[in-house]
């Protein structure tokens, strides 16, 4: 991971592997799942990208650092909103992830598929 070009490259992918909670790690130190992201005809960095279950937490922990309070305390409205968030980025194709996201929301599993089925209505 050195040269300028390619130091300007890594710090401009940077917040978006920060973003889905992945890890920037020297392309010779890819493993078989890793991607290797090349720039001016040169491997400059291998993205290890993080487990479904790990990135649905990660998600979580991001917005609530964008609401700025937990989860768990926002208004039945933003709440709803959340969770068509969560469902648009597959938040709820992940094992567990409605009990995950009703623990972080301060609900039950049963209001979070409420909230689901309150949008498939409208």
């Amino acid at each position: 991971m050195t040269g300028t070009g390619q130091e300007s490259f890594i710090a401009a992918v940077k917040p978006l592997v920060d973003a889905m909670g992945g890890e920037l790690v020297p392309p010779d130190e890819a493993g078989p799942d890793d991607v290797v992201l090349s720039w001016e005809d040169a491997d400059a960095v291998a993205v290890r990208l993080p487990q479904l279950a790990d990135s649905l937490d990660h998600i979580l922990a991001a917005m609530e650092r964008k609401k700025g309070k937990p989860l768990a305390d926002l208004d039945r409205k933003a709440k709803q909103e959340l969770v068509r968030t969560l469902e648009a980025r597959g938040a709820f194709s992940v094992r567990h992830g409605v009990e995950t996201v009703a623990g972080a929301l301060g609900v039950s599993r049963f209001t979070v598929y409420n909230y689901l089925n309150r949008e498939k209505g409208d």
